[in-house]
């Protein structure tokens, strides 16, 4: 069967992704400067933002968006790696079934730090609080690390530029797999969100 570029990626996940990567950037870099400590909050609350925006989308987005698409059982994971050992790699348009628990992982581990670096900045725990926010900051770290890895490796196993998938939002697959409308609505008000936050915070 013939393929072809379809879109595959709508615009509120991709945006998404290039936002959450940003704030947790600028968190991770402003974490022990005090002269940056309202920017490093400000990030905080926007990558929490971003995460609750993610979950919903997860349940109401389009296709590939939707976590039923990709969270996969431990079998499908084996399998998946396994076909990327003996360089057979399965094909998926969406994320393959380790992209998929990576996913899960990142939104976990990105809750965690979210919820008790807002805990611990309002006083509401112990000197704990601030230990689990930056463990839980650095273990989301190293998954960054793995995760970028992962794709730049599986860029190179099924010769698709994945990182210019995230941005375009276009793969190659077949014109029955691709889904219709990027959601420019989604995607306006996610920015609208953002951008209305970050000119209320800084007035």
């Amino acid at each position: 069967m013939t393929t072809e570029r379809i879109l595959v990626w709508d615009l509120p996940t991709r945006l998404f992704h290039w936002l959450l990567a940003s704030t947790f950037a600028g968190a991770w870099l402003t974490a022990d400067s005090e002269r940056w400590i309202d920017v490093h909050v400000a990030l905080g609350y926007t990558f929490a933002g971003l995460i609750a925006f993610r979950v919903l989308w997860g349940f109401i987005g389009t296709r590939y968006a939707r976590f039923s698409s990709f969270v996969a059982g431990p079998g499908a994971v084996r399998r998946y790696l396994w076909s990327i050992m003996t360089f057979r790699p399965e094909r998926h348009v969406g994320h393959n079934p380790a992209g998929g628990w990576a996913v899960l992982a990142l939104l976990g581990l990105g809750a965690v730090t979210a919820l008790a670096g807002f805990l611990s900045f309002n006083d509401y725990g112990g000197h704990w609080l601030e230990e689990l926010h930056e463990g839980a900051a650095s273990a989301m770290l190293a998954l960054v690390l793995v995760h970028i890895g992962a794709v730049l490796l599986s860029s190179l196993i099924h010769r698709e530029n994945l990182v210019r998938a995230m941005v375009s939002g276009l793969k190659h697959g077949l014109r029955s797999e691709a889904i219709r409308r990027p959601q420019w609505i989604a995607a306006g008000a996610l920015v609208v969100a953002v951008v209305g936050f970050w000119a209320g915070a800084f007035r």
